[in-house]
């Protein structure tokens, strides 16, 4: 009798041990961890590991910690799909990401029918939001906000130019360039040429030649880094001197990597750098201090899972409908600075600024916001 009820208190105790252990808040970080763009996709994962380390040792969310789990997406849609099954699988409630557009708008689908609460760091399209889901937000911004910013700048700062609006024909690329289109011609430009060319392309001669005939001499991309730095060597090489201008889709060193010193001069659009705010500087140097530069999406990433835990304390619940009620409602402290956000999931931030590519101290080349 006694040995069956050390065994009833034994079990009852393996019971609450494994409880307790499989307490964590499982947060998933999806985005392409590998593949060629695997630059950005290591921006979301380590902005979102040094969050929940931060905030786990503050305490956790709600007295509970948080566990991240990884899901390469490759930027493929399908993939994408694939990884939004694991993450409902694995029991993940919380997903950081994703980074593409086009696998962020697929994914939340199967996210909201499985009570999953997806807030994105980069996904621009305004399609993420506009479907009445419960459970999409994002710390960025959207491509007719970014578009509206890039159109004008354009329309004034190169109103005599003959402009090629290029993209990839991808949700993102495509989406941004017609947005930009859309400002552009609304301010009473027409663009010299309109064309998509395939993700993946490596040989844009026949595009440049055709834009060498047109007399173009501003190229506007909608499109990563990758083909983005292809077409500014290539139109360097071939003599074509044009401006590159872009979006936040290049907001990669890899783009100078690959443009080399044809780089300089290019233009983007992004938020304002949260890394230059003086209230992240020693969260800077802890992540540079980890050999990690925690450009572009990075502190997007890490003010992801900052709104969660704010949201989750605000609702005091873990439970991703209450906390996705609660982040429409309140206000929370980030690096990015106070967020809070619209019926949509659309945040309520500063809009997009203009930052250009040119060396820096250290000679080697970067983007940096005009102005300062």
């Amino acid at each position: 009798m006694k040995k069956s009820l050390l065994s009833a208190v034994a079990l009852t105790a393996m019971v609450a041990f494994s409880g307790s252990a499989w307490a964590d808040i499982l947060v998933g970080v999806g985005g392409p961890l590998t593949g060629p763009n695997a630059a950005f996709g290591a921006q979301l994962q380590k902005g979102a590991e040094q969050a929940a380390a931060d905030i786990n040792a503050a305490g956790g969310i709600n007295g509970e910690k948080i566990k991240i789990v990884l899901g390469d997406d490759v930027s493929d849609p399908k993939q994408g799909i694939s990884v939004a099954n694991k993450f409902v699988a694995d029991g993940v409630k919380f997903v950081v990401g994703h980074f593409n557009s086009g696998v962020s708008i697929p994914a939340s689908e199967v996210y909201a029918e499985n009570g999953i609460l997806e807030i994105t760091p980069a996904a621009t399209n305004p399609v993420f939001t506009e479907r009445g889901l419960w459970n999409t937000f994002r710390t960025c911004g959207r491509d007719d906000q970014q578009g509206s910013i890039a159109g004008k700048y354009l329309a004034d700062h190169f109103k005599d130019a003959k402009i090629a609006v290029i993209h990839d024909k991808t949700p993102y690329g495509q989406g941004l360039a017609d947005e930009t289109k859309k400002a552009l011609n609304a301010a009473g430009m027409k663009e010299a040429i309109y064309e998509g060319v395939n993700v993946g392309d490596k040989d844009f001669s026949a595009l440049i030649a055709k834009m060498k005939e047109a007399g173009v001499s501003v190229i506007y991309w909608g499109g990563l880094h990758t083909e983005a730095g292809l077409i500014i060597r290539q139109a360097a090489d071939q003599g074509l001197k044009a401006k590159l201008v872009s979006g936040d889709g290049i907001v990669s060193n890899e783009l100078a990597s690959i443009a080399g010193d044809a780089v300089e001069g290019t233009l983007n659009t992004f938020g304002p750098d949260p890394t230059v705010n003086p209230a992240n500087k020693d969260l800077v140097a802890k992540f540079k201090a980890a050999g990690f530069n925690p450009e572009a999406y990075t502190l997007y990433s890490y003010a992801a899972v900052q709104t969660i835990a704010g949201a989750a304390k605000d609702a005091a619940s873990l439970d991703p409908e209450k906390v996705a009620a609660a982040m429409k409602k309140g206000k929370f402290s980030t690096v990015l600075g106070e967020i809070s956000f619209d019926e949509k999931g659309d945040p309520k931030l500063p809009g997009y600024v203009m930052y250009e590519w040119k060396k820096g101290p250290d000679g080697k080349y970067s983007y940096f916001q005009q102005g300062s």
